[in-house]
């Protein structure tokens, strides 16, 4: 099974004081030492990660390709491989130009940078050198978005989608401009009208913005009890659930043994009978097969078990359990 090489993007491991300041000059040390690409350089090397992509897609529909096509397919993987460590490593410059605009917003410069280097890795696999677009400025939008997500995600304490925070601020701009218009706090509709946001809207965006109280707020003056222990735990599981769960994974174990060996160890790896669930790659790592090959395998196996002979005694096996 073929497995990418690692890229090396020097991402960025935080560290206090000093020692953080220190890195940082190594770091751009390090990636001065490569040189930038020319327009020329950029199309040779997406060329090279698109076809390495064909490549990829060709073993996915066949894992064993035989003698020299086989040779020439790993070839184009291996070539990929090293155009998108290459493509990357000469663009890490860009990330920190990028980086820097946004210190001081609520996440370090090395954080920063970090962030922005996924969003380079994103760009360098999308790019699309046929579109006529400039590199730079592809990768820029990529790794602004990556950024802006992960300043979005720190400034909360509960995670709020980028798309839902831009209208956040967009109410919040009308709210201020007309508060200092009207010299009061201006009304749902009036918000409305200027930001463009509907009413419906910007009067769900107020009730949702309540103040966080911490679950750890005390009820007394004792400091003895505090908010969360007024709240059930929804994850506690009760006697009957257990032996319930316990006989539902009896039946659905009785119906994996109807599939083919294959089909049942990727089954049971999937869904974590055996131990915990696993993804399709470490399923694919696991049994030397490619991620797409394990979920081909998954989907026979699933629609197996939703033919109606097998439906069938799937639903007297739930049946057989719920009477015991």
């Amino acid at each position: 099974m073929y497995a990418p090489r690692a890229t090396t993007v020097f991402l960025v491991a935080t560290r206090p004081g000093d020692a953080e300041s220190e890195l940082l000059r190594q770091y751009l040390d390090d990636i001065g030492t490569y040189p930038l690409l020319n327009a020329d350089d950029e199309r040779r090397l997406a060329s090279l990660i698109l076809a390495s992509r064909v490549a990829q897609e060709r073993l996915d529909f066949d894992p064993a390709p035989k003698g020299r096509e086989r040779t020439e397919l790993m070839r184009t993987l291996h070539a990929g491989d090293d155009a998108r460590a290459q493509f990357i490593q000469c663009n890490l410059r860009l990330v920190v130009s990028v980086a820097r605009r946004y210190e001081g917003a609520g996440l370090g410069l090395l954080d920063l940078i970090q962030e922005g280097n996924l969003g380079l890795m994103r760009a360098v696999e999308g790019f699309d050198h046929e579109k006529g677009f400039k590199f730079s400025t592809y990768a820029t939008w990529w790794i602004r978005q990556s950024i802006g997500r992960a300043l979005a995600d720190s400034s909360r304490t509960i995670r709020v989608p980028s798309h839902v925070r831009e209208v956040y601020s967009l109410i919040d701009q009308s709210t201020e401009k007309l508060a200092a218009e009207l010299d009061r706090q201006p009304t749902v509709e009036e918000i409305a009208e200027l930001s463009g946001v509907s009413a419906e809207r910007v009067a769900l965006v107020h009730q949702h913005r309540r103040p966080l109280v911490s679950l750890s707020t005390p009820l007394d003056n004792d400091g003895d009890s505090e908010l969360g222990d007024l709240i059930a735990d929804e994850g506690a599981i009760s006697p009957f659930e257990s032996a319930a769960a316990a006989l539902e994974k009896r039946a659905l174990v009785q119906q994996l043994r109807r599939l083919e060996e294959r089909e049942e160890e990727v089954l049971r790896a999937r869904f974590g009978i055996d131990n915990h669930p696993m993804t399709l790659s470490e399923i694919g790592e696991k049994l030397g097969i490619t991620r797409e090959r394990v979920r081909q395998i998954e989907s026979r196996a699933l629609g197996k078990l939703r033919h109606p002979s097998v439906s069938r005694v799937w639903h007297e096996g739930q049946r057989s359990a719920d009477a015991v």
